[in-house]
């Protein structure tokens, strides 16, 4: 019997994380209190999963560089497989984050490799029964890549687990997208904003119920911060599953541990709310600190909710 594997599209790009007592007007300046240069993107969710005993690979391509370098070697740290070929004549590409003093942070992106995957190299990563893709509105926002993925997506067996995140930028994803990724996609995950976007309804409850109602086989998630997330099988009533409390230091990440935890929880053969609950669990303890790639590890959730006073 094969194990089940991630495969994640979402891009592996270099985060340089800059906290900030506010956001400089323009043409103002702004003095970081603190740095970090890390790993970053579609890592956070992979290195969740990792740590929670999935097999992943990253489906996504790196460059030649610095960067390429830095992103190659934490992947390897997780024993995350990369078996595209490298573009020789970029590097990976790196991300901007200005971290706010309660948590919250804004992005300036600047692609590289990753933005050139191609569709060879998804057919030859071999996928099968059993396996799960997990893709980003990143991955279907541009033109020549959404065609790329989607088509190589509407072609896996119906035995195969599509989990899409529309992610922070979903209003930039061409409708057409959008309504093929809901159609084709198994679970949709996101959060409390975005399924308000999809439903025009500010209930989260009620928007997750309608959203699984939309398709005949599409389950939802969506993620509702420090009160948990909400979970909705194909044509049921969502149910709420409570979070945890928790000291936000930065968000960055969140949602992309609570995606790759959740998922694994699911692969180990979990309910879906047992799984959830593990995912909001995992989540707070990512946000308690600084940076992104902070998902612990499945023996220190345990023994996190293990503590009477959570």
């Amino acid at each position: 019997m094969n194990v089940p594997r991630l495969f994640c599209l979402d891009s592996v790009l270099i985060d340089v994380m800059l906290k900030v007592a506010a956001l400089p007007e323009r043409a103002g300046d702004a003095l970081a209190e603190e740095q970090l240069i890390t790993t970053g993107g579609g890592f956070n969710a992979m290195s969740a999963a990792a740590r929670h005993g999935l097999y992943v690979v990253y489906a996504g391509r790196l460059g030649i560089g610095p960067f390429a370098t830095m992103a190659s070697l934490s992947l390897d740290g997780d024993g995350i497989a990369v078996p595209v070929d490298r573009n020789e004549t970029m590097d990976t590409g790196i991300c901007v984050v200005l971290l706010e003093p309660d948590g919250e942070r804004s992005f300036v992106t600047s692609p590289g490799a990753e933005a050139t995957l191609r569709s060879m190299d998804l057919e030859l990563l071999g996928v099968r029964d059993g396996d799960y893709v997990l893709v980003s509105g990143y991955n279907v926002m541009y033109r020549d890549l959404a065609e790329c993925v989607i088509g190589w997506l509407s072609h896996l067996s119906s035995k195969v687990t599509i989990v899409f995140d529309p992610a922070t930028r979903m209003v930039d994803i061409p409708k057409e997208n959008l309504a093929k990724m809901l159609d084709i996609s198994t679970w949709l995950v996101c959060n409390a904003s975005e399924s308000s976007s999809l439903t025009g309804n500010e209930n989260f409850v009620e928007s997750a119920t309608s959203l699984a109602a939309s398709r005949d086989a599409l389950n939802v998630l969506v993620r509702t911060g420090a009160k948990g997330c909400v979970v909705a099988l194909s044509h049921t009533e969502a149910v709420v599953v409570e979070g945890f409390l928790t000291t936000a230091i930065d968000t960055t990440g969140a949602g992309d541990v609570h995606n790759g935890v959740f998922i694994a929880e699911l692969v180990s053969g979990h309910e879906t709310k047992d799984a959830a609950r593990w995912a909001n669990a995992a989540a707070a303890m990512a946000i308690s600190k600084f940076g992104g790639a902070t998902c612990p590890t499945r023996g220190e959730v345990a023994a996190w909710i293990a503590q009477p006073h959570r």
